[in-house]
């Protein structure tokens, strides 16, 4: 492949903080290169409808603090069409597009792959908040969203501490409990709900909240995954099972938003740097990951085969900062 002289970046799905920052790391790196940079807007539906905007060095300013997408995002039925995909290609051939830079999750790139297929050089760069993407060890938003959920629920500890209360709180992570064992963890949650995890409800959840009662305690913390039960219903379960009703919070879009921490506007900003750095050198169709605190390019088609598996052990240290000593023949 040769250097190319425009490509286009799109951001597509679940928006992530930090979204921005590696939209503007894309377009000034490129401009560095002498490669014109195109924002597609509204994900792989912008592509195939002709949605764009030039960008330039002064339009990506101040956009390292900026949650959300400049870009905007959107989730694109007609591109899962071979209908769709061959109007995505015309509009790169009508644009002279040498290729595309994808901001997104796992559905934004099995969009990129495809499009692949179909002639049109990718880079992937992996922004999710539910770090759930299998080739890299991170994804930019996760640090953001966390931070967003512990605020939250220090918060709710405040008042609830105050009036003797047990909390569910429901974070996000509909396939994945990498956001909710992460905040579970930080914020000393008495029980931890993840999709990856097939909780015995009396002994993870009752018994818990009963052995903080007998201990002393009089809150009870319990933070769900979205993807591992609703929060209501588990609320309902606590009060049938132990007479106390649960204050029920749903977190929901409050964890997509808000200026992205310095991690993951740092992390944006490398792998928006690499993903340019590796059309000017000539490679493509790769994903930007990271591993062992370095950033990488895996081939996309090995890249989409890898799964991450939520690190199990993190829950056992989670388990004994709560009842290690009360309860040793549970470790």
């Amino acid at each position: 492949m040769t250097a190319p002289k425009r490509l286009g970046v799109l951001t597509s799905g679940g928006d992530a903080p930090g979204m921005n920052a590696a939209v503007r790391a894309v377009a000034r790196t490129a401009l560095t290169y002498g490669i014109e940079c195109i924002g597609i807007r509204r994900g792989w539906q912008g592509l195939i409808n002709t949605d764009f905007v030039p960008l330039t060095r002064a339009s990506v300013g101040h956009l390292l603090s900026r949650g959300g997408t400049i870009l905007y995002t959107a989730r694109s039925e007609e591109f899962m069409t071979e209908a769709g995909r061959a109007k995505a290609v015309t509009t790169c051939k009508m644009l002279g597009l040498d290729g595309i830079i994808a901001i997104g999750g796992d559905g934004t790139f099995r969009g990129a792959l495809e499009l692949s297929r179909l002639g049109v050089p990718v880079v992937g760069i992996p922004a999710t908040i539910d770090n759930d993407v299998g080739c890299t060890n991170y994804t930019i938003g996760f640090d953001s969203a966390c931070n967003t959920a512990i605020e939250c629920i220090d918060k709710i500890r405040d008042t609830m501490q105050s009036h003797e209360r047990c909390s569910v709180v429901e974070v996000m992570g509909r396939n994945a409990g990498f956001l909710a064992l992460y905040v579970g963890t930080a914020v000393g949650a008495t029980a931890v709900l993840v999709p990856e995890h097939i909780a015995d409800f009396e002994k993870n959840v009752i018994e818990r909240i009963r052995a903080s009662r007998l201990a002393g305690y009089t809150h009870f913390m319990v933070v769900v995954a979205e993807g591992a039960g609703n929060a209501v219903d588990v609320g309902n379960k606590i009060h049938e099972a132990l007479g106390i009703t649960p204050t029920i919070t749903v977190i929901g879009h409050i964890q997509r938003g808000g200026s992205p921490t310095g991690r993951d506007r740092e992390t944006a900003t490398r792998m928006g740097y690499t993903a340019v750095k590796a059309f000017a050198e000539g490679r493509s169709n790769c994903i930007i990951a990271t591993q062992e605190g370095g950033i990488v390019e895996i081939p996309i088609e090995e890249a989409m085969k890898r799964t991450k598996h939520l690190q199990m052990d993190r829950y056992q240290i989670m388990e004994i900062m709560q009842f290690g000593t009360d309860h040793p023949a549970e470790l």
